[in-house]
């Protein structure tokens, strides 16, 4: 196993791969979304949809809400319409998430509806019972008693045959790639590391219709604001044989983007939905902002 890492960090360093530049995501609209509950904000996972129409979030506080979106004919969001949030709980209690393990970063859901969600803090990927949201931890790679604290499991996302993947949010050196860690038959792998590009952290993760990797990524400039990237990959045998950088804004064009979903919509375009994580601080926003893939 550690071999197979060691070879996967070292390809993950070499130069992109040719095509890499020949994608673009292109905006289509951002819409601000406030709600009158104060546990509302600190969004940082994001699920929609195949069509795109409603969505499943979490907070850095541990709660979940779904709701719905709406575009107007031009396919520019208009109006947010959620539920209440809802704490996630132990599975057989129902009894809250005590401090420190709360701090849900990733979410992902599954073909076959199961909900997982990765946590920072307690370094875990949690299993979630959709209509009570008790969890059960998912087993532990060993490399996830190391991680740094308010640093480790930000993204999560599910593939086809339903096998996880998530990374930690810093690696550790400008010059080192991110190990993926994946949750499979019911045991925990390396099977690949994504590479690291200038200051930028991955804080979302998710497989498009067309199979491939999308990664969200941001740069905090301080009073300046952030920095929001996403990239693609393509893996085949746990190798990376192709790599885009779709976007990458100026500063402070938008908020603390951190949650991630990709799905098709009714013209066939492949679209990117995010949203913004505010810290629960009243000078930042939560909103949906929303890009489609253009060749």
């Amino acid at each position: 196993m550690w071999r197979g890492l060691v070879l996967a960090l070292i390809a993950a360093t070499l130069a992109p791969l040719p095509g890499w530049a020949q994608e673009t995501l292109e905006f289509v609209s951002s819409l601000r979304w406030q709600m009158a509950d104060e546990d509302f904000g600190g969004f940082s996972g994001l699920e929609l949809t195949p069509d795109g129409q409603s969505f499943v979030a979490i907070t850095d506080r541990g709660n979940l809400v779904e709701g719905t979106l709406t575009r107007d004919g031009q396919g520019q969001l208009t109006a947010i319409d959620a539920d209440d949030l809802r704490p996630i709980t132990y599975l057989l209690t129902q009894g809250k998430l005590p401090r420190f393990h709360t701090d849900a970063e990733g979410l992902a859901i599954g073909a076959d509806g199961k909900v997982y969600v990765s946590f920072e803090g307690q370094h875990r990927v949690r299993l979630i019972d959709p209509e009570y949201l008790g969890t059960r931890i998912l087993g532990e790679h060993p490399a996830f008693r190391d991680l740094q604290n308010n640093s480790s499991l930000e993204a999560l996302a599910v593939d086809a045959e339903g096998a996880l993947y998530t990374l930690p949010e810093r690696s550790g050196h400008l010059s080192r790639p991110f190990p993926v860690y994946s949750f499979k038959d019911g045991r925990w792998t390396t099977p690949f590391a994504l590479p690291r590009r200038g200051e930028f952290l991955p804080v979302g993760l998710d497989f498009g219709p067309d199979g491939r990797l999308y990664l969200l990524e941001r740069h905090f400039l301080g009073i300046f604001g952030f920095l929001n990237r996403v990239r693609v990959f393509e893996i085949e045998s746990n190798r990376i044989v192709y790599e885009a950088t779709l976007m990458e804004t100026e500063r402070a064009v938008h908020d603390n983007l951190e949650g991630i979903a990709v799905w098709t919509d009714a013209g066939g375009a492949i679209r990117v939905t995010m949203i913004s994580d505010d810290n629960f601080r009243p000078f930042q926003r939560t909103e949906f902002v929303e890009y489609v893939l253009s060749n």
